[in-house]
């Protein structure tokens, strides 16, 4: 197991080291940089020497060198938009995102595994039939859609904020009331980012109780005076979660290197939120830096759930297949 650790390990260093590193070439090869922003009202010579100070009139080839040196120090830069350390600027926005897919990954949990089960155990009926048909819309909405949705859904009602992390009151105020802040601003983007995990759980979940409902130690459970349900989940559920902890660790990578378009849409300052201004600005090192962050969430996801069916199936261990 920790040979295999450490190949899997190995293989998430160089994923982390790959896309970030052709997020940087690629937002050199665009048209244009940091000087080109219209609002910079500077001469042709002033931007020349801006462009000297920032390093942006050096070879492509120096630029990724010196970039890559810094970062076998775990130095990823400084950003050009921010004027400050990428590390800083990522490790703050990792945070955020952190927080916002904690909450949506136990929201999908809650709803989807629950649903699931229920579906998967029934043969058929209305409550079958319903939840067929949120798994199917909340399948088929694209995040943008459903984010824009739930935000025209909290500007028509004024139940809750239509973007943001805190309140701009919030600043001077205390833990307990921070915290109340932050619980109102969370149910929007965590919604729109749950609810298709959520709808991607049910499906998943309830294929697999239907495989093992009708295998013979659930039959035998019944036999023994269990209640349908009960025989389910005691007996069914444990083995049915094999098929469930696969896609975890992929929707733990995916939720943790920020989701995109939630964060835009909501305004959440997390890390999709950053790397659509660093992608605005064409920030070199900060578009790389976000670009890192999100693929070492990705492949620490994938090695979790690697980890996780490794010691759910003992089949799946190295040791075991050779």
């Amino acid at each position: 197991m920790g040979r295999y650790l450490l190949r899997r390990l190995g293989f998430a260093l160089l994923l982390v080291l790959t896309v970030s590193s052709a997020s940087l070439l690629l937002t050199h090869m665009a048209p244009g940089d940091i000087t080109s922003d219209q609002s910079l009202t500077l001469d042709p010579a002033a931007l020349a020497k801006l462009r000297t100070e920032l390093g942006l009139d050096r070879p492509l080839a120096v630029q990724y060198l010196t970039w890559l040196s810094g970062v076998a120090q775990l130095d990823f830069g400084r950003s050009l938009l921010y004027a400050r350390p990428v590390s800083t600027l990522v490790g703050e926005r990792a945070l955020n995102t952190a927080v916002l897919a904690s909450v949506a990954l136990l929201l999908a949990t809650v709803i989807g595994l629950p649903l699931g089960v229920y579906s998967g155990s029934q043969s058929r009926g209305l409550g079958r039939a319903v939840v067929r048909v949120f798994s199917v819309v909340a399948l088929s909405v694209p995040p943008l859609i459903g984010s824009l949705a739930l935000v025209f859904l909290a500007a028509r009602t004024g139940w809750l904020p239509v973007g943001g992390m805190t309140s701009a009151t919030g600043i001077d105020s205390t833990w307990a009331q921070w915290l109340a802040d932050l619980a109102r601003h969370l149910p929007i983007p965590a919604l729109a980012l749950a609810l298709p995990l959520a709808a991607t759980l049910e499906r998943l979940q309830s294929q697999a109780i239907e495989k093992v409902v009708h295998e013979p130690f659930v039959a035998a459970s019944r036999a023994r005076g269990l209640g349908q349900m009960q025989s389910v989940i005691r007996h069914a559920w444990p083995v049915s979660l094999h098929s469930v902890l696969g896609l975890y660790g992929v929707m733990i990578g995916a939720l943790f290197s920020g989701s995109f378009v939630v964060e835009v849409v909501t305004s959440w300052p997390g890390l999709g939120r950053l790397m659509y201004d660093a992608l605005k600005a064409r920030d070199l090192y900060l578009v790389a830096g976000c670009a890192a962050s999100g693929a070492f969430f990705l492949a620490a996801g994938t090695l979790l759930a690697d980890v996780l069916l490794a010691f759910a199936d003992p089949r799946l261990r190295p040791e075991a297949t050779r």
